[in-house]
């Protein structure tokens, strides 16, 4: 039975731009190659991290959201250990409540607007 993941993982801040996207694909494409789809993917680029992690303050951040069997969660974190590109990594199962909200996430429903409403 498939089930509802999302992977974030954090790439070392010393790769370029393009080295980060060719990573990321490294990721998806051994998603793909397991029999996973991919629902979304994101690049949220170079942020601080929380604290100091193998000597850095900095990471390339991405989030992958898929469907795939639970034998395939298991082959990903393999290759993400195997990567010494990549900092920390956490993958979860969504349930319905998170998939609702990244539904929501994905359509722009929690952007904010720039419009005031007047109070009568």
């Amino acid at each position: 039975m498939k089930k509802n993941y999302e992977t974030v993982f954090i790439l070392t801040p010393v790769l370029s731009e393009d080295q980060m996207k060719d990573a990321v694909q490294k990721f998806v494409k051994v998603l793909s190659d397991k029999g996973a789809t991919i629902i979304n993917e994101e690049h949220w680029g170079l942020r601080k991290l929380a604290y100091p992690i193998q000597k850095k303050n900095n990471g390339f951040y991405a989030l992958i959201e898929f469907q795939a069997e639970t034998t395939v969660v298991a082959a990903l974190e393999t290759e993400y250990r195997r990567d010494e590109r990549i900092i920390r990594f956490l993958t979860t199962v969504l349930d319905k409540f998170s998939l609702e909200y990244n539904e929501k996430r994905r359509n722009g429903k929690f952007k904010k607007t720039t419009e005031t409403k007047e109070v009568a």
